[in-house]
């Protein structure tokens, strides 16, 4: 039997998984992930009676094979459009209409989690949370395979395919620090650690008041303003009770870098304030509650040299996710997975 590894249980690792049930059935796989979570940084939380993406925002229909899978392949209960359009504001905080405005979204009643589970839940793929890799090793000779090493010292393998999920600084140090001694090792560092990210810090506020706009998001056309981006979270069928309003205030990278280790409350309070003055209403610096979140990894600007990833192929390693495809968005993380999924079983 062939044994596969999945460093990261995101959305390309999913994706992946759920080619290699259909295209690979005897491959055995293995998924490890540092969290207690899935889908990476399309993440969910609940808290009272409300759900929010506090991550990624929506998976847009930007990818034929992505939008057929979650519509079609996939089960589709409990799959929200977000109906209302994207606005810009500009480094005056001045809004107008006409971003992305017939574009269609999706969410989830769950959140958008719900998209990894439902792919692994169509796999047999042994999802271990809580289980870091710390340790990439290199073992055999004639048949080379991987073996991986968790934070507790337990070692997995060995494995005939070794797929990385992480985003790209993270996978740079995991090769960076592998057992394994090749020149192409040292190839993959230099060609991972190349992709840049933005940083994201979050925050998350409630109010117990519904505002009266016409849009669902808020994007900084112009990337000078502190807020990159706000949305509304009651714009997804089953997030938020009627008459409320729960927005996702996420800073721009200038921003979220000077503030990334400060005061969580003070960051918060800040971006309520920016939130307040961008939307038009002085009652949004008051939430009834606040969460916070730091994407230190956030957004790639780039994505990793082709030449390198077909290299890594050649010795059974393969990377996944949004980073791999060069554009920030979930629905790149999937299709990348889709297509990581596809190599590997042609591999096979």
């Amino acid at each position: 039997m062939t044994e596969i590894a999945i460093a990261g249980a995101g959305a390309g690792a999913a994706a992946a998984a759920f080619v290699l049930a259909d295209a690979a059935p005897d491959a055995d796989v293995t998924v490890l992930e540092k969290s207690g979570g899935l889908c990476g940084r399309a993440a969910t939380r609940r808290r009272d009676d409300l759900t929010y993406d506090y991550g990624a925002n929506y998976l847009k229909a930007d990818d034929e094979r992505v939008v057929d899978l979650v519509t079609e392949r996939l089960d589709a209960e409990g799959l929200v459009e977000v109906a209302e359009p994207v606005y810009t504001f500009d480094s005056d905080g001045a809004v107008s209409p006409g971003r992305d405005a017939d574009e269609r979204k999706w969410s989830y009643r769950q959140g958008l989690t719900q998209i990894a589970k439902r792919l692994f839940v169509r796999t047999d793929a042994t999802v271990h949370r809580r289980t870091p890799v710390e340790t990439v090793r290199r073992v055999g000779d004639d048949t080379a395979r991987w073996e991986l090493v968790d934070a507790a010292g337990e070692s997995w393998g060995p494995f005939d395919r070794l797929l990385l999920n992480p985003p790209a600084p993270q996978t740079a140090e995991l090769l960076r620090t592998a057992e394994w001694a090749s020149p192409l090792r040292d190839r993959l560092v230099e060609a991972a650690s190349a992709v840049e990210y933005r940083t994201i810090w979050t925050a998350v506020a409630r109010y117990l008041f519904e505002v009266d706009v016409p849009y669902y998001g808020l994007v900084n056309a112009d990337k000078e303003h502190a807020v990159g981006w706000i949305s509304r979270e009651e714009c997804k069928a089953g997030h938020v009770p009627d008459d409320e309003t729960l927005l996702v205030v996420q800073a721009n990278d200038g921003w979220s870098r000077e503030h990334y280790d400060r005061d969580p409350a003070a960051n918060a309070a800040a971006l309520a304030e920016h939130a307040a003055d961008i939307v038009g209403d002085d009652r949004l610096a008051d939430p009834a509650w606040v969460d916070t979140q730091g994407w230190r990894y956030a957004l790639p600007e780039s994505g990793i040299d082709g030449d390198a990833v077909d290299a890594a192929r050649e010795a059974g390693l393969h990377f996944l996710g949004d980073w791999v495809a060069g554009e920030g968005r979930l629905h790149a993380a999937i299709a990348n997975g889709l297509d990581v999924g596809e190599r590997v079983a042609a591999d096979l």
